[in-house]
């Protein structure tokens, strides 16, 4: 997996022609908003891109393939994405 961070950076600077500090600070600042967004529980839209949302999972009991040994999962939050139609589209070309 590359480093997707650094990537959208360099893009950004090849785009806009803006220096690293304030493109590295643009990113940051997006994703930063994202982030605060899904730890308040709300979601986040991205047009044309796909959806990320907050669920909840409850609580279960899992197993240690290993071992077999069972122990408890806790509740916890996770985020889903939902990509777009558009996205979808450009990743399954006819």
């Amino acid at each position: 997996m590359t480093k997707i961070k650094e990537d959208i950076v360099r893009d950004v600077i090849t785009k806009t022609k803006v220096d690293r500090n304030i493109a590295r600070n643009l990113v940051e600042s997006i994703l930063k908003h994202i982030k605060d967004r899904l730890a308040s529980g709300n979601g986040v839209l991205i047009s044309g891109f796909g959806d990320f949302k907050v669920t909840h999972k409850k609580a279960r009991i899992g197993r240690n393939p290993k071992t077999k040994e069972e122990h408890k999962i806790s509740e916890r939050k996770v985020v889903v994405f939902s990509p777009s139609n558009v996205l979808r589209k450009e990743m399954n070309p006819k």
